[in-house]
């Protein structure tokens, strides 16, 4: 069994990483995402050192996370796409700014949180970014289930 496969069997929620690099928005989707601390609070996100994501988080300091929902798929989807134009990426999602750092957020995200870079390591091939959150908010009341990813294939948890 391959390293990857054997992590492949741990599922988790996926969210999107955005972030601002002179004044254009940059946006990854990201499964290895967790908190670290609720005093302060403290959550990271582990970025490929070989994604254009990775220089502009680096540059910026600043990010959001956007916890998808159950049918935004679709977003996961896109984001995970290496390649994608990056002027019109953000096209027909609808994003809020955070409040804070204008980072942008989902819309319909089950919640987000605007973060300020608190110390990064060294994780091999990916750069470990620990993040303060500055703000932070939930989406629509109605609980429409959880996106997650197990064994190499997008799944939805249902809601209540």
């Amino acid at each position: 069994m391959s390293f990857k496969a054997a992590l492949g069997q741990f599922a988790s929620g996926i969210t999107v990483m955005s972030t601002l690099q002179d004044g254009v928005a940059h946006a990854m989707t990201a499964n290895a995402f967790t908190s670290v601390s609720l005093d302060p609070p403290l959550v990271l996100v582990c970025v490929d050192k070989g994604v254009r994501m990775h220089a502009a988080v680096l540059d910026c300091g600043f990010w959001a996370i956007s916890v998808l929902a159950g049918d935004q798929q679709p977003i996961a989807e896109r984001f995970a796409r290496s390649g994608r134009d990056l002027y019109s990426q953000f096209d027909g999602i609808g994003t809020t700014a955070g409040p804070k750092t204008g980072c942008p957020t989902v819309d319909g995200a089950l919640s987000w949180l605007e973060c300020r870079t608190w110390a990064t390591y060294d994780g091999g091939d990916h750069t470990i970014v620990v993040g303060e959150v500055l703000s932070l908010g939930t989406g629509p009341a109605t609980d429409p289930g959880a996106l997650l990813y197990y064994s190499g294939n997008y799944r939805e948890l249902p809601g209540n």
